[in-house]
């Protein structure tokens, strides 16, 4: 075994990561009876609670109370606005810290033995060896759950060099607020950061190689979303990309082109958001024969590698990469192992969300994917400004759209953007998951006054049945 020790035996799984994948998988084990451990070479929680998920979330809520302030006097109210960036992110490390003792303390609680160091994988039976530092450890069935972390460019100068060029991580974590600031990319990461930053004043530049921000969206939420962030300052650039960058001793050039040619800007700092790349590098998968696919590992439906005894989850496989997406597949994944008999993860029926400002949030097809799967569809919207409590509330931009097969009734795909629709979503998500149709929605009571009255209305306006506009 090359000098390595033989640590432990008799362990029934092995999770590699601590991710909401990992954790929650360990979890559900040892709640079927499974002596389970957990390796993690950084802090328990992985990326999500410690540097992604949980912290941005905490520092777009001070950037939303932000601008809360600045509007005071539109709720007859008065207020001073100001902030202190040291505290904001203070606050956001200090919550992140505080979850990742939650997730120690929920595996004291299992009964889960927690194994510190990275980890490498040898073949051997019934699964692969894990290797630890200069101790070795055997399971019945070993899951992957290693996560991923910001593709970069390097060919182009585009990687992080700790003072211009950002990824998530140092984005979280600025010193100092950026005048003028570069975000590549206008996914879910990329757009949270230009929200965040233009909320306290940067000057903020949206990059999109395609012809659209938040690509992944129905085409409609995304436009809706385009005039929103311009109106808001924010200066958007689609089908650009960024050719080159040159650090000067005090900022950075970028050189960028578009369909008219190149043009340079020079920039504070330069976040990079621009997808992920899957952590399976020096881990002993390629020697094993684990199938690799552009980083990301290739499993079956119930994340079976292919490798006996070796499965895989989260963002290391593949997309979407959202932390519940990678919860969900661990535990589809146990349970199967577990000799249960659990339904395989639909990908559609995955929720996406975005915590920018004005929040975006979906699930299923967009009104361009469902025509294009072959649906005849019926398509209902219905916008803030009817609803009741969007004006109360002063929130009044937003819209809410659904997509129905007209045949069948069956509810395709639902697309929002406004004010918390990151926790309406899930209404829509639940009809989907009971395999809802028109009918059911319709008839189901919606209280008042709140937000969630939209949802029903933008059902009844697919049948040229809303109430309010």
């Amino acid at each position: 075994m090359n000098g390595a020790k033989m640590a432990n035996s008799d362990f029934d799984l092995i999770v590699i990561g601590s991710g909401p994948g990992g954790y929650v998988t360990a979890i559900r084990a040892a709640q079927l009876g499974f002596k389970t451990a957990i390796v993690e070479k950084e802090a328990l929680g992985g990326v999500c609670l410690n540097w992604g998920c949980i912290p941005t979330k905490a520092l777009l809520r001070s950037a939303e109370v932000y601008t809360q302030m600045q509007h005071a006097k539109d709720y007859g109210l008065t207020a001073t606005a100001g902030f202190d960036l040291g505290a904001i992110v203070k606050r956001s490390r200090d919550i992140a810290g505080q979850m990742s003792k939650g997730i120690s303390f929920l595996m004291k609680k299992h009964k889960i033995t927690v194994i510190e160091g990275f980890a490498s994988l040898k073949a051997g039976k019934p699964a692969p060896n894990v290797h630890v530092g200069g101790d070795t450890y055997q399971a019945k069935h070993v899951i992957l759950a290693s996560g991923a972390r910001a593709r970069t460019i390097p060919q182009i100068g585009l990687e992080p060099d700790g003072r211009f060029i950002w990824t998530a991580k140092e984005a979280m974590i600025p010193q100092d607020l950026p005048k003028r600031l570069l975000v590549i990319g206008s996914g879910a990461i990329g757009m949270e950061f230009a929200s965040f930053y233009n909320a306290f004043g940067s000057d903020v530049t949206v990059v999109e190689m395609v012809d659209r921000i938040l690509p992944a969206e129905d085409a409609e939420i995304s436009a809706f979303a385009k005039k929103s962030f311009e109106k808001q300052g924010v200066k958007i650039l689609t089908g650009t990309q960024v050719k080159s960058v040159k650090p000067g001793t005090s900022d950075i050039a970028a050189v960028m082109a578009d369909a008219k040619g190149e043009t340079a800007q020079t920039f504070d700092r330069i976040i990079l958001a621009i997808g992920i790349v899957g952590n399976t590098e020096d881990m002993g998968l390629e020697a094993l024969g684990v199938k690799i696919d552009r980083s990301h590992i290739t499993v079956d439906e119930y994340s079976f590698t292919g490798v006996p005894g070796l499965y895989a989850i989260g963002d290391v496989t593949t997309p979407p990469w959202l932390a519940h997406k990678a919860s969900h597949e661990g535990v589809i994944c146990i349970e199967k192992i577990a000799g249960q008999n659990p339904h395989p993860l639909d990908a559609n029926a995955i929720p996406g969300c975005t915590y920018c400002h004005p929040q975006i949030a979906s699930v299923g097809y967009t009104e361009a994917q469902a025509k294009e799967a072959g649906h005849p569809v019926r398509v209902g919207k219905f916008p803030f400004i009817g609803n009741g409590k969007a004006v109360a509330l002063g929130e009044v931009e937003g819209l809410i759209k659904t997509v129905f097969d007209k045949k069948t009734g069956e509810l395709l795909g639902a697309h929002m953007i406004g004010a918390e629709v990151t926790e309406l979503i899930q209404g829509y998500t639940i009809a989907r998951t009971l395999e809802t149709t028109e009918h059911e929605l319709m008839e189901t009571v919606f209280p008042h006054p709140t937000l969630s009255e939209m949802m029903h209305e933008a059902v009844l306006a697919a049948y040229d049945r809303a109430l309010h506009i």
